[in-house]
Formats: structure tokens, C-alpha cells, sequence
């Protein structure tokens, strides 16, 4: 069993990925990188769960670019007319682009290369870059099914597809966008003339997410061939290095209040806020301007170009403030981000999970706050069992309003209201045939 302590040399790791992870700043591996990186390069399909922030996008692609390394040690010419090998299935286009960023940095020192298709961006320009044999394709679904039906990718030589994470992949829609690639994959490789009749016509899935939701299971059972399931943190295990407080709010102008001395009083390298709605995203974010604030606004309405220029933007530091939807909770990694604010209530405890994840990343602390109006109790409640954690109250004296929590709870958390008695209605005398008259008997 892997130790806490396990450096990445000790996979026995080609130097030039090495050489990588030095330039990185990473020498010790962490918990789910210890395990999956052998569990990967052993072939067999593999379910990996893993709290958000874990290293679990190294812990495929270090092992993906290994094998390839491996493979490529056979030929002689090894980058002429080679084929993709691995593929990466992303759910969002952010993310794809992250992954595809951290994969170029990991084969920088290889001749190995990676590519992105993304939706929004240039098709053409996308077809070109594959013309160039790139070894591993990070990509969108629909743009993917895109680029193979227009034959601009051969799937002959994949021989591993990792699905990252999956289960949002599920929740947005693209459990038979997946199967479709996947069919794709092994129609492809089945007709590979390469290959000998001792071959085995089909490729290493790699299913990676934070959660494992009934949807992820159903896939699995459906694409998976006995796979290995490995999971390093329970779905629900509270971040215990990111503080988690509460703070009641009348309404919405008194949450805006709330939310503007968190901001004025917090220290802060960056900060993401969370809504529900992209409207309440671009709405809020012109309020926080307005006061002088230097925040940006991420939503999937936004064209790619857009969407791009704002993450950048937020790295470099001319916004230190990112209002968002869930579109920016799942998978995205950036630096110093100390501070999460639900401005709503996230409506399901994965998605409040995935939102508090985007701090205290790699160990360090981090704080989370959720605003909560009367309305909002019970989803507070319902998350907070559902995840087995307690959130801390929190107290702006100068801010204090008139909703500081229901006055009755229930054993669940929830608020106890006053049931309605129930006013028993007396049946309409009946006729002699049966039927109602409307009428009572007469004296």
C-alpha cells in the first residue's frame, strides 16, 4: 500500500515526465494519485472517485502520457503519421481547456503533443490541428461527434478514453453522447488492419469524478468491463481544511448588504460567488461593479471568446471576483482562491460540495459562507444532513436583521411550522337512486 510520502519517481516514470513535474513544483504524489496511477497503467477499466481538488486530473494523464511513452519506444519514428491515442471527454469547455493546458505543461519535455477541441471555437482551425497527429485529444462531446462524423479524427489507435466528471457529464444530457463515442472507439479500433486476431478490440475507460450519483452508476454498469473502483474520499466527507459559516438574511437587498462587508472585510486573493441562474449571475455582478467592486460574471450564454477573456482575466488578477453559475463549480483550478460565497443556496448538496471545492484546494485553508433567507432554511437543512456536517453561524452585529433562524426546529434541521387543522366537510345527503341532492332532509 502506498504511503502518504510517495514520490512521483517512485512509478518508475520516464525522465522527461519527471523532468515535468519538477518544472511543476509537484514531487510527492498525492493519496488518489498513489493509487490510480498503477491502477491506470495496469489497463483495466477503472471507476475513480476523489474529492474535488485531489490531483485527479495528473492522476490520469500522468499514467495516459507513460503508456504512450511506452508504446512509442517500439518505433523507430515515433511522431510521423501516429495516430491519437488517448482520448479525454470533459462535460464543459472550461474545463476541457484546463485539462488540455495541464496536459501541454506535463508533456512539455516529450515530443508527445495534445489537442482541444472545444465547441465555439474555429472548426477548421481545430481540423488543421489534428492533421498534426496529436497523441491526446481533450474535448467537448458535441464537438468530438462533430469532428468524427466530419472524418477529421481516426479512433483506430485510441486505446484509452477517460470520462472526467462523469457524473456532470450524466446531469448535462451526455450519457448517449458518451456511449456514441465509445461505439465509435471500438468500431474503429475492430476494423484496425494492425491489428492480430489475439487482440483485444476494445480500450481502458476511465470514468473520474467527486461523486457517484445513480446516473454515474448506470453508465458504468452499461460502458465499464469489471471495473476497478477506487475511491480515496467518501462522497459526502466534510473539507475540513475550509471553514463552512452561515449568515441569515431578510431578503435580497439585505443579502447584497451581507455580501458586500464579506467582501470589504474578508481577506481575499480571489473570490468566487455562486448564484442559480445566470440572470441573477449578470445581475448581481452589476450591482458589485457598481459599488466599485472588481468582479466579472461566467455563465454559459456567453460566447466562448467571452468566457475565455473573463477566466483570464480572474488568473491574472484584473478581477479578483468571479460571479458564477455551477457552470464554474465543477473542475476548474485556480490559484488563491480563499474565498466562496453561495450567495444562493445551492439546490442539491453535490452541487454546494463541487461550489465550496473551488477553495482550500491542495491542503490550504479556505472559507465558504452561504447566505440563507427564510425561504432557504430547509434546503440548508437538507444539505447539511445530507453531507453530515453543521454549518457555523455567523454574525454581523451593524447588519443583524430581523430573520436570525425559525423560531422551531424539527429534529431534521427544519423549520417547524403550525400545521393547518383539517375542517372535516359533511357529505351531501343522497337522493333515494344514490346521488347528491345538495339539500338536507326535511323537518
Amino acid at each position: 500500500m502506498q504511503t502518504e510520502s510517495t514520490s512521483f519517481s517512485d512509478f518508475e516514470l520516464a525522465s522527461e515526465l519527471l523532468e515535468s513535474l519538477n518544472t511543476m513544483t509537484l514531487e510527492q504524489a498525492t493519496e488518489v494519485q498513489q493509487k490510480a496511477i498503477p491502477a491506470i497503467l495496469e489497463g483495466q477499466d477503472i471507476v475513480i472517485t476523489a474529492s474535488t481538488g485531489s490531483g485527479k486530473t495528473l492522476a490520469y494523464l500522468i499514467p495516459l502520457a507513460q503508456k504512450i511513452l511506452d508504446d512509442y519506444e517500439w518505433l523507430e519514428q515515433p511522431k510521423k503519421g501516429q495516430r491519437v491515442q488517448s482520448l479525454i471527454v470533459a462535460p464543459t469547455r472550461e474545463l476541457a481547456s484546463q485539462i488540455a493546458q495541464v496536459c501541454d505543461q506535463l508533456l512539455e519535455n516529450t515530443e508527445l503533443t495534445v489537442c482541444a477541441l472545444i465547441g465555439g471555437e474555429d472548426f477548421k482551425v481545430q481540423q488543421k490541428a489534428l492533421n498534426r497527429f496529436p497523441d491526446i485529444v481533450v474535448a467537448t462531446p458535441g464537438r468530438l461527434i462533430e469532428h468524427i462524423d466530419a472524418r477529421s479524427l481516426s479512433l483506430i489507435e485510441v486505446s484509452k478514453v477517460v470520462l472526467d466528471e462523469s457524473d456532470q457529464l450524466c446531469d448535462l444530457g451526455f450519457a448517449e453522447d458518451v456511449q456514441t463515442i465509445l461505439g465509435y472507439v471500438d468500431e474503429a479500433r475492430s476494423q484496425n488492419e494492425e491489428q492480430t486476431e489475439d487482440d483485444d478490440s476494445s480500450c481502458q475507460t476511465i470514468m473520474v469524478s467527486a461523486t457517484t450519483t445513480g446516473r454515474t452508476r448506470k453508465l458504468a454498469q452499461d460502458i465499464l468491463d469489471e471495473p476497478q473502483i477506487l475511491t480515496v474520499n467518501a462522497r459526502r466527507a466534510q473539507n475540513d481544511n475550509i471553514r463552512q459559516q452561515i449568515l441569515t438574511a431578510d431578503d435580497e437587498r439585505h443579502k447584497l448588504q451581507l455580501l458586500l462587508w464579506l467582501l470589504d472585510h474578508e481577506s481575499f486573493g480571489r473570490a468566487f460567488i455562486f448564484v442559480n441562474t445566470k440572470a441573477q449571475a449578470d445581475n448581481l455582478c452589476g450591482k458589485l461593479r457598481y459599488h466599485k467592486q472588481r468582479a466579472a460574471v461566467l455563465h454559459s450564454d456567453m460566447k466562448q471568446s467571452v468566457r475565455e477573456g473573463t477566466l483570464k482575466a480572474f488568473k491574472e488578477g484584473r478581477a479578483n471576483i468571479l460571479v458564477a453559475t455551477d457552470l464554474a463549480a465543477r473542475g476548474l483550478d485556480i490559484e488563491n482562491v480563499d474565498l466562496v460565497v453561495n450567495f444562493d443556496m445551492a439546490r442539491k448538496g453535490d452541487e454546494y460540495m463541487h461550489r465550496i471545492g473551488r477553495t482550500g484546494r491542495g491542503g490550504a485553508q479556505g472559507q465558504s459562507f452561504v447566505l440563507i433567507m427564510p425561504n432557504e432554511w430547509n434546503l440548508k437543512a437538507s444539505i447539511e444532513r445530507y453531507l453530515k456536517v453543521t454549518f457555523e453561524r455567523k454574525f454581523i452585529p451593524e447588519l443583524r436583521g430581523s430573520f436570525n433562524g425559525p423560531k422551531k426546529v424539527k429534529a431534521s434541521g427544519k423549520a417547524a411550522g403550525t400545521k393547518k387543522k383539517k375542517v372535516k366537510v359533511k357529505a351531501a345527503p343522497k337522493s333515494k337512486k344514490g346521488k347528491a341532492t345538495g339539500r338536507g332532509k326535511k323537518k
